[in-house]
């Protein structure tokens, strides 16, 4: 590349800015709008956003920057729908709520995004962070202060007493106290509207609601139904009306066709799935974001002794491995899929990891990249600015090494990264 201006941040982290248009030279290029992999196409990136699209042309480095992804498949920035980008499951993590500060956990995200947006993903919901976390990293970003890819935050994430995302489940009962819906806990359908008032108040981009039993809560029950008709009603229509799409954490069947027939946009995880859930999720036009790899990871750990405690292990090790032939029957059965990871619970940058274990359930390595492009686009509501590489859109561009379709194992080879216009990777 030539003419380029470097921008530094903290004196060692970097990203070019082109001070004049920019013209990427890509070997192979993903149209993910019509499923096609073509050959020898170019792309002119002007003021941060795709200004051209076409087959290569004679390079002529005198008319701008540009950069040659020789051997490389170009493709639209990936979109994770699930991840809790402020901090990885560990042993301590349990503890470390009482031992570390928000700042703390603050601190720790930089290097989450930072790895996040290396692996190629330009886009992220972050569904479920405590003090906002999510939300001030999100809007750290916006400004430049630190490097990461776009994130649509939840913030706290909305539970029943005692559910999943119940803040107080397995603490003490000298600290339990009885957390309403300032702090994300519901009980009527009055504390449903009211929770997701606060997140509008807080900031939030959409709500993430625990339809069912969770593996990770200090709680019993992985998959029972947690949320009742009427909470769930109320809770949906409250955030239509504040122009929220709801994110419906749930393993178990009868908490997912609760929240599908409430409206939510997306059931997260779907272990248990049945036909009939998957009947309403196809006539609800209800999404599904499968997070294969977090159940593979919580299934490996489960094995390991103290990794997590005797309440989580049992669960981890029932519905864990179930996910991926979940997914695999849900694909089949024509259900809507957008990726997701839930990372966080799994490494933070191993996300493309989840493109293996779609392919390996049936997915073609094509709809699998779709999912994370296009059609995750129509998830978050923003196709007219995301999910594809054409003219007029924001130039979130990757590339990765070799080619995908033929090998998906080259989604781990992110080497050229940009978000609206900026470069963030370069091979």
């Amino acid at each position: 590349m030539n003419k380029k201006l470097t921008i530094l941040i903290f004196g060692f982290w970097s990203f070019h800015v082109a001070a004049e248009p920019v013209t990427i030279y890509c070997d192979k290029l993903i149209d993910v709008g019509q499923g096609k992999l073509l050959s020898g196409y170019q792309i002119e990136v002007t003021e941060g956003r795709i200004s051209d699209v076409g087959p290569k042309v004679e390079d002529d480095t005198e008319a701008g920057s540009s950069y040659d992804l020789s051997g490389h498949t170009c493709m639209p920035g990936l979109m994770d729908m699930h991840v809790h980008i402020i901090s990885e499951t560990h042993p301590d993590r349990f503890s470390d709520r009482f031992r570390l500060d928000p700042a703390d956990y603050a601190y720790g995200s930089v290097k989450y995004a930072r790895r996040t947006l290396e692996a190629g993903f330009t886009l992220v919901r972050d569904l479920g962070s405590s003090d906002s976390l999510a939300i001030a990293l999100r809007n750290a970003v916006n400004r430049g202060d630190i490097i990461g890819p776009r994130i649509l935050a939840a913030g706290k994430s909305l539970a029943t007493t005692g559910g999943h995302a119940d803040p107080t489940n397995g603490v003490s009962s000298r600290l339990r106290g009885d957390p309403g819906p300032a702090r994300g806990v519901v009980n009527s359908p009055a504390d449903a509207s009211k929770a997701v008032r606060q997140r509008y108040k807080e900031g939030a981009d959409l709500i993430k609601i625990t339809a069912t039993g969770g593996v990770l809560s200090q709680a019993k029950s992985g998959q029972n139904a947690q949320f009742s008709a009427a909470e769930l009603e109320a809770l949906v229509s409250t955030a239509r009306d504040y122009g929220f799409k709801v994110a419906a954490h749930a393993h178990g069947a009868e908490g997912m066709k609760r929240a599908v027939i409430a409206g939510v946009s997306s059931i997260e995880h779907g272990t248990l799935m049945d036909k009939e859930t998957m009947r309403l999720m196809k006539k609800y036009g209800t999404y599904y974001v499968p997070t294969i790899i977090a159940g593979k990871f919580v299934a490996e750990k489960a094995e390991e002794d103290g990794f997590f405690s005797e309440v989580v292990r049992p669960k981890a090790r029932a519905i864990g491995p179930k996910i991926q032939d979940t997914f695999s029957k849900a694909y089949k059965a024509g259900v809507k899929i957008a990726f997701g990871t839930d990372s966080g619970v799994s490494p933070h940058g191993d996300n493309w990891k989840e493109f293996v274990y779609m392919v390996e359930a049936g997915m073609p390595a094509m709809e699998a990249i779709q999912s994370a492009t296009i059609v995750a686009s129509d998830l978050v509501g923003n196709t007219d600015n995301l999910g594809s590489i054409e003219i007029g859109k924001l130039a979130d561009i990757i590339a990765v090494k070799g080619d995908p379709i033929e090998d998906i194992y080259n989604m781990e080879h992110v080497e050229f990264v940009m978000k609206g216009g900026a470069v963030y990777k370069e091979p």
